[in-house]
């Protein structure tokens, strides 16, 4: 499976914007309504939308045609499964963020909410 630690990811979303202006880095939050309440993650230049991961096999259409995405969670365990689900669906470019928003607050923005 494909990982990001999550110091790489903004280094990662302006790779992809210069190989694709058109096709910008999705985000796929995975994390529940309230999660995403408490403790919102934002990428300057990477599109950001949220797909509780019970969601994701319903929505799939939703995701066509657009890569790369990165997934996350809290931790890194069920967008680690959703980026497994995506591959097996054929989507190439999926990518999990090694620790979720927890390991983002601790090393890159201490301003997301820890939970």
């Amino acid at each position: 499976m494909n990982s990001l630690n999550v110091q790489d990811l903004p280094a990662f979303v302006a790779e992809a914007a210069a190989e694709d202006p058109g096709q910008p880095t999705l985000l796929l939050d995975v994390r529940e309504d309230w999660e995403v309440a408490l403790a919102p993650l934002a990428v300057p230049g990477a599109r950001t939308l949220h797909m509780p991961m019970n969601q994701v096999p319903a929505r799939l259409a939703e995701l066509a045609g657009l890569q790369p995405i990165v997934c996350f969670c809290h931790h890194g365990m069920r967008s680690a499964q959703v980026v497994a689900f995506l591959q097996r669906q054929g989507h190439e470019h999926v990518y999990n963020l090694a620790g979720g928003t927890e390991a983002w607050s601790t090393q890159v923005d201490a301003g997301v909410a820890r939970y």
